[in-house]
């Protein structure tokens, strides 16, 4: 059987690994890894038995399917460049820096019969997956992810670097449409803002509370979902998930029960998800489209943020 040819284009921190997840797939041939950093390139080559190039262009021809893991700022000229080619795309999270330029990508992919998958890797989680098949009508959510400060992804504020992971968890488990946005936040360390929180209204009465910062002393992954009489906890550290209600009888005591599926890699299941999207032609989990979704949302909290807005911000 003829392998799918892919390629990694950013192999820093995250890269590496989406380098060696293709590497670890019998259905896939790495066929090469770029970065800025050429000797970098050179060390995750010769770690994985591929070739290192200088330049994105280089895999042009050499490639179906490539993985863009460079800075935000750069998403929609890389992307752009292998769509125009004929590649298909999994482009890390947040999609593009501007609207407009997920559009383009949105266009170009949709236009040329191509995948764009982001990579909004929380989609792949066995925490959601065991709750979301059990949801009926969402009522209130809540997220909550903070992590100790790094000088990694501080190219951009914590809204775009960690909430919006959970904005799409959100926007996908409300199965509705933004009404109206608040939020506040604060920058504690860089430029940009550290710590946020926002609270979303759906149209269908649904409402959303999210807070994100990379200011905190402790790691912290946690989802709470409340639904009909009862309520799910997804901890995305652990991948453990929990279905908790009233317990019955008299007395007014709460029952829980661990709803967890098998562990995964979910980076792997990211991987695994968009080669076979690619092999059968089929629509990405996270499609270009959700991304421009979550980036909107995004830039909508960020700008009541920085603008200093009291009360609920229309969402236009």
């Amino acid at each position: 059987m003829k392998k799918v040819r892919a390629g990694v284009i950013g192999v820093g921190y995250l890269g590496q690994y989406h380098a060696e997840k293709y590497a670890s797939l019998p259905e896939v041939a790495l066929e090469g890894v770029v970065d800025a950093d050429p000797a970098r390139a050179a060390h995750i080559a010769h770690k994985l038995n591929t070739r290192s190039f200088p330049d994105p262009a280089d895999l042009i021809g050499r490639v179906d399917m490539v993985s863009i893991v460079v800075p935000t700022v750069h998403h929609h000229r890389v992307a752009k460049q292998f769509l125009e080619q004929g590649v298909h795309v999994l482009l890390e999270k947040p999609i593009t820096v501007t609207i407009e330029e997920a559009d383009d990508l949105i266009s170009l992919a949709s236009g040329r019969g191509l995948l764009l998958q982001i990579g909004h890797i929380e989609r792949f989680s066995p925490a959601i997956a065991a709750i979301k098949p059990l949801l009926k009508t969402p009522r209130y959510i809540t997220a909550e992810r903070a992590a100790p400060f790094t000088v990694r992804c501080t190219d951009v504020n914590v809204v775009l670097d960690l909430m919006i992971h959970d904005l799409d968890i959100v926007m996908d488990l409300a199965n509705a449409e933004v009404r109206e946005v608040s939020a506040a936040g604060a920058s504690v360390i860089t430029k940009e803002i550290d710590s946020a929180s926002a609270r979303i209204l759906f149209t269908n009465g649904c409402i959303a509370d999210v807070i994100a910062s990379r200011v905190s002393e402790e790691k912290k992954r946690l989802l709470r979902v409340f639904d009909d009489a009862c309520f799910y906890t997804a901890d995305f550290q652990t991948q453990r998930a929990f279905r908790s209600h009233r317990r019955a009888g008299a007395a007014l005591e709460l029952a829980t029960e661990d709803i967890s599926l098998e562990r995964r890699d979910t980076l792997l299941e990211e991987i695994k998800a968009f080669v076979k999207s690619v092999e059968q032609k089929t629509r990405p989990v996270v499609s270009g489209v959700e991304g421009k979704r979550a980036l909107a949302l995004a830039q909508i909290i960020t700008c009541a943020i920085e603008q200093g807005v009291a009360g609920f911000v229309p969402v236009q």
